[in-house]
């Protein structure tokens, strides 16, 4: 794409014209200015960097390569002085230009050309040169890296920030000169982080699709107050294996004078310049292109430095490029010169001539094509074709060519530039050895090439050199980090438009103290080293003490190394103490220091005369120690125990010092007194330590409370742990106390020390809760008693169970039952285990592995036809119980046993069920072996297909999943075993909903009332009619009312009926299902006739209802199971209400939380809460009202009973246990 322009004009208004003619009179070539150029290395290095919105420019399509030319007025021309190259210089600069031109038919990349800006040539960069003194804070420097063509890299620095007191600055360059801060985007980005954990600074330098014009030498500086460290590294680009890629070298060049978007990636000069347009001073034009024709090689820079162009490189490779003889063209009669110039702002005109006016004529430039527009303007006269430039900018300065047919012709155009001033000059510096120089100077345009001058001669600015230049915007810096002597002198700046001098002189610096003599003391024989530290370090001095000078000897050693300056004396001695005196030579200062002797305190122990230092003292008495010390000076005494010190001003302990000795006391010992004191002496000389071992010896403390892990009937075990502390004293032996738990009063049980740790304590009675507790006793003393054993109780086992014999036996397991022992004892029964073993064995098997609380249990897996013999012994808190053995064997066969229907009790009465509804009963039953099971439904078979029957061993179940009506009747069930056999017979009742009344007719009609009678349904739905339900409508509307609901009798008076309406009426039957699904109305209407006509209403005489107590339904004889609820109902009709009384064997129940009694519409309800086996016996309900009385009786069984322990514990008294258990015996006799 063509490059974007800026429209610039010159200062008057009015563009500059510039016309190429041919030689025939017309103008000659247009003159070529030159001006000094930065270091080809900075631009060849910073082409792609470089970019004024500090932005990586964008990758732009590759252009045929051209040469560049900077141009700028010269000196001449703005009327300064522009100073010869030296001799030196000149040399360099020659040799700079062969070398270049050598290289020019080279296919490798040629290397740098120095300039004359350029501070050090090519083959002085081996030479040393003297750095200047760097404080060291790079930890991790950046190394050199190579990199392919698009490839990415990372430059990392590090530094460390402990002895720092904020982040330091750091600077990246490339090149000598160009700072990179600015120039972050998107081919270049910088960053910062810190590590707290390590204190390090992290920078980086990330160079992003790097370019071949990136490689170069780069330096990172990195300053912290007046500390100052860098870094050099370089940068190889490697080209790509599939060619090099071509560079449009113009495009990179194009440069504007504004240094603005325009300028091209590789043009220093358009990107560092930022100025405003000065008026050009006319001046005789120079065809330069002559001149460098006609001048030698070596004479190339120097021509090139007076017209002020910046790319000699470019300028030789387009001077190459240049045809030497051209051939005659058959399409142009005349083409462009190769070179045309035009000033800034100003306009030109290209022309060529055609020798065949029809061809087509393309202009280009830079390879691309030019379109017409305001700027570009092109104009036909005759064979000639011509193109106007107008508003000459940087960006026009490019290579043009022009296409006709087949062939092209080419041209170069230079757009010159104005000359660099100096806006601000140098100062004068005055400053001393050692310190930073800086030297700024203000130039007219931002990046604008400087060239600094010491007394006439270029500073050398490269890598080594101790010089540092640098640039920001339009100032320009020369720094010496290090000043020297040497570095006095005049110093000069050289612009195109100018140049500014100073003078700057470095003196001496004055005498410097980094290191004072310091005061010392120093311990008798020990060695001495009086140090200091001075700047200048060269400078020698004399050591005096007490004013006289001190010469060295065997013993003094004087030692002068650069800036320190030290006296070493080998083994010290009381004389050596003193003033001591550094005079540094021609100086009048000095330094000086005092040195004091001095002798380590000691503590003498020795005099005590205590075996291994230890001190014995009794508890309550008065302890004090005096210990004689010694040292000088006097030490400092402090005593401490542990890490606690004892103060002089103690209440019961204080340490206490006087002159020689020091001494400790302790009023009243205490047994925390006992431990090591510590004896801390220190003075000048060092410090003294001793321990004295203080033991106070005390009674002990009392033993923890004993344990009893063993009980018997009248006796314990008892057990005890030592007394944790033991007074300082071996214990001796214990003494021991019993109590009843209920008593205050102690006995103790022993009068003689008991030596162990353990006693059985006997003679106690049985069933009594004790307690004992210990003393220990030690040469002191007795210690305080224990605390008290948890309370333990005496306990005996109880006497073997009794009445065992078999319940059951099948062909794999045999069923016993017992009852409880006859004596339980205070431990109380806790359960049994029961064991087994084969006739003829003694190994006794255990069969429950946990006690059980029930006195019968099963054997399970056992052999059939083997004979076992079977033993249950009781278990308390005391141990087990002697066994209670079956007499004979038992053979594991299964006997036979007649069947027993056990039918529920909701099914002893009639079973009912409503029609669709689910009949699911479980009849259970016993019997062995199995059962065989039948039913009959009225004495036929039952078909499988209406009715579901499944039976098990030990029930069996009926089930309809959907009720009928049909299903209704009296099921007989059987049960056989062999011979045996028990039936039990079950009534179901299927419901349904009534069928509506037969009949319904008017008995009589007067007034507002209305009296029915009906009949009831001839179909009841199985279940007895509960009432009807009457409602009316009044013939007019036909709405149904309902007069009233529940009614029982087959006859009603409706009342409060309108006069004058007309009514019908309808009935509804009720039993337990709900409504007849249709109801019955009147054939006729009933008229309601108007007031006038009366009805005697007939006489009726009030019935007597009153009945004596009658039970429609009596108590039935129940089964309940110990501990769950168990209820006898029973229902009686009476008027008036009768009084309900409950008994219990004949014995009126009163007040006993036990029961509670109900009694709602007629039904009485007797609930026994948590029944035991003492609760069964015989209950009777009576009912009395003043017409008479009855009664009905039930009995009640209760299985799995309680136990002798358990009865007592639930509160029942000893008259009834008794009772309760002769019964039991009893009952069990008659089973």
């Amino acid at each position: 794409m063509p490059e974007p322009t800026k429209k610039d004009e010159t200062p008057n208004g009015q563009p500059e014209e510039s016309v190429a003619q041919d030689s025939n009179g017309a103008p000659t070539l247009p003159e070529i200015s030159l001006e000094v150029s930065p270091p080809p290395e900075a631009v060849a290095e910073g082409k792609e960097l470089v970019e004024h919105d500090g932005k990586m420019p964008e990758p732009t399509e590759p252009e045929p390569t051209q040469a560049v030319v900077a141009q700028e007025p010269n000196t001449a021309e703005n009327g300064s002085n522009q100073p010869e190259p030296s001799g030196v210089g000149a040399k360099e600069q020659s040799e700079s230009a062969n070398s270049a031109v050598k290289e020019e038919g080279s296919c490798s990349p040629p290397p740098p050309v120095w300039s004359l800006g350029e501070g050090q040539a090519p083959e002085d960069v081996d030479k040393p040169i003297d750095h200047p003194p760097q404080s060291t804070l790079l930890i991790e420097m950046p190394q050199s890296g190579t990199v392919p063509v698009g490839g990415d890299i990372t430059f990392i620095a590090k530094v460390e920030a402990k002895d720092l007191l904020r982040k330091p600055t750091i600077k990246w360059f490339k090149g000598k000169w160009m700072d990179l801060a600015s120039k972050t985007g998107k081919h270049l980005q910088l960053k910062e982080s810190f590590d707290r954990l390590t204190k390090i600074h992290t920078f980086e330098m990330h160079i992003i699709k790097a370019k071949e014009n990136y490689a170069g030498n780069y330096r990172c500086e990195v300053t912290y107050k007046d500390k100052f460290d860098s870094c050099s590294f370089d940068l190889e680009i490697k080209e790509v294996e599939q060619g090099s890629q071509n560079l449009d070298i113009r495009s990179a060049f194009k440069r504007s004078s504004e240094g603005q978007e325009d300028a091209g990636e590789l043009d220093f000069s358009g990107l560092l310049k930022h100025r405003e347009h000065k008026q050009q001073e006319e001046g005789p034009d120079v065809d330069v292109w002559e001149i460098l024709k006609n001048a030698r090689p070596d004479e190339y820079e120097k021509i090139a430095f007076t017209y002020g162009i910046t790319d000699l490189r470019g300028l030789l490779k387009r001077m190459k490029k240049i045809p030497k003889e051209e051939k005659k063209s058959a399409a142009f009669a005349k083409k462009l010169e190769s070179a045309y110039q035009v000033d800034k702002g100003g306009k030109i005109r290209l022309v060529v001539e055609l020798a065949d006016p029809t061809v087509d004529l393309k202009w280009y430039k830079n390879g691309q094509e030019i379109r017409p527009t305001p700027k570009y303007i092109f104009e036909h006269k005759g064979t000639q074709r011509i193109m106007v430039i107008n508003n000459c900018t940087g960006n026009d300065d490019a290579a043009y060519s022009v296409v006709a047919g087949e062939e092209k012709c080419t041209t170069e155009l230079f757009v010159k530039e104005l000359p660099v001033k100096i806006v601000k000059g140098i100062e004068p510096v005055k400053t001393t050895v050692n310190e930073r120089i800086e030297l700024e100077c203000e130039v007219s345009e931002e990046g604008a090439q400087v060239k600094w001058m010491k007394n006439g001669v270029e500073v050398p600015t490269g890598v080594r050199s101790r010089y540092r230049v640098k640039c920001e915007g339009t100032k320009h810096y020369l720094v010496i980090d290090d000043a020297s002597r040497d570095d006095t002198g005049t110093y000069s700046i050289m612009a195109t438009g100018g140049t500014s001098e100073a003078h700057v002189q470095v003196d001496l610096k004055p005498l410097k103290i980094f290191q004072d003599l310091q005061d010392m003391t120093v311990m008798l024989g020990q060695p001495i080293k009086l140090n200091c530290e001075i700047y200048p370090g060269n400078v020698p001095g004399r050591w005096y003490r007490n004013g006289q000078l001190i010469q060295p000897s065997d013993r003094i050693n004087i030692v002068h190394k650069n800036k320190v300056h030290r006296l070493e004396i080998e083994a010290s001695s009381l004389h050596d103490a003193g003033d001591y005196t550094f005079v540094p030579e021609g100086y009048s200062q000095s330094l000086s220091a005092k040195i004091h002797i001095i002798d380590p305190p000691r503590v003498h122990l020795e005099s005590l005369n205590f075996p291994d230092n230890t001190v014995v003292v009794v508890a309550g008495n008065k302890l004090r120690l005096e210990i004689p010390i010694s040292g000088e000076p006097a030490p400092r005494v402090v005593w401490m125990k542990g890490e606690r010190v004892i103060l002089d001003s103690g209440h019961r302990v204080r340490a206490e010092t006087y002159g020689d000795q020091t001494s400790l006391t302790i009023e009243v010992t205490e047994r925390e007194d006992t431990g090591n004191y510590k004896i801390v002496l220190q003075n000048e000389a060092g410090e003294a330590t001793a321990s004295i071992k203080i033991k106070v010896v005390d009674i002990p403390d009392p033993p923890d409370a004993p344990l009893v892990p063993v009980v018997g009937g009248d006796w314990c075990a008892m057990a005890w742990e030592p007394p944790k502390y033991d007074g300082g004293s071996p214990i001796l032996g214990y003494f021991v106390e019993r109590k009843k738990k209920q008593s205050s009063r102690w006995m103790r049980l022993n009068f003689d020390l008991i030596k162990e740790t353990a006693f059985e304590p006997k003679k106690m009675i049985e069933g009594v809760p004790y307690e004992v507790r210990i003393f220990a006793v030690n040469a002191i003393g007795v210690s305080k008693p224990s605390e008290p054993s948890k309370a333990f109780t005496p306990l005996a086992v109880t006497s073997e169970p009794t009445m065992l014999v078999v319940d059951d036996v099948t062909d794999t397991t045999v069923t016993v039952k017992w009852r409880p022992p006859e004596t339980i004892g205070a431990a109380g029964l806790d359960g049994y285990l029961v064991e087994y073993c084969i006739e003829g064995s003694n190994d006794w098997v255990l069969s429950n592995k946990e006690l059980t609380e029930k006195t019968k249990y099963t054997i399970t897996g056992l052999s059939p036809g083997c004979k076992i013999l079977v033993r249950v012994k009781a278990v308390n808190k005391a141990g087990a119980s002697t066994p209670r053995t079956l007499q004979h064997a038992v053979l594991v066969k299964e006997v036979v046993e007649p069947p027993k229907i056990r039918v529920p009790r909701h099914l002893k009465q009639t079973y009912t069920r409503k029609v669709g509804e689910v009949v699911n009963l479980v009849v259970p039953f016993l019997g062995k072996p199995r059962p065989k099971v039948t039913w009959l439904k009225e004495g036929q078979p039952i078909e499988p297909s209406h009715v579901s029957i499944r039976n098990t061993d030990c029930d069996s179940i009926i089930f309809i999943r959907k009720a009928e009506r049909s299903h209704s009747g009296k099921y007989e069930m059987k049960v056989q075993v062999e011979n045996h056999v028990d039936t039990a017979v079950i009534d179901i009742q299927i419901v349904d909903l009534p069928g509506p009344p037969q009949s319904v007719t008017f008995e009589d009609v007067w007034g507002e009332n209305v009296a029915l009678v009906w009949t009831p349904p001839k179909d009841s739905g199985n279940a007895p009619i509960t009432g009807y339900t009457i409602q009316k409508a009044d013939k007019k509307t036909m709405e149904w009312f309902t007069c009233i609901e529940h009614y029982h009798r087959n006859c009603i008076t409706i009342t409060e009926l309108v006069v004058g309406n007309e009514y019908y009426f309808r009935i509804f039957s009720e039993n337990m299902c709900g409504l007849s699904e249709t109801a019955t109305q009147t054939k006729n209407s009933a008229l309601i006739v108007k007031e006038g006509m009366q009805m005697k209403a007939p006489e009726y005489n009030d019935r007597d209802d009153k009945e004596a107590p009658k039970f429609t339904q009596p108590l039935i004889n129940i089964f309940a199971i110990a501990g769950y609820n168990a209820t006898l109902n029973c229902s009686v009709r009476a008027n008036p209400k009768p009084k309900v009384i409950w008994m219990k064997n004949k014995i009126t129940i009163l007040d006993d939380p036990r029961y509670r009694m109900f009694s709602n519409q007629g039904v009485c309800t007797l609930e026994i809460r948590k029944p035991s086996p003492y609760d069964g016996g015989l209950y009777t309900c009576k009912a009395i009202n003043d017409l008479g009385e009855a009664q009905v009786d039930c009995k009640l069984e209760v299985k799995g009973g309680f136990t002798f322990y358990e009865l007592m514990q639930r509160g029942v008294p000893l008259h009834l246990i008794d009772k309760y258990m002769n019964e039991t015996k009893i009952v069990e006799q008659e089973k």
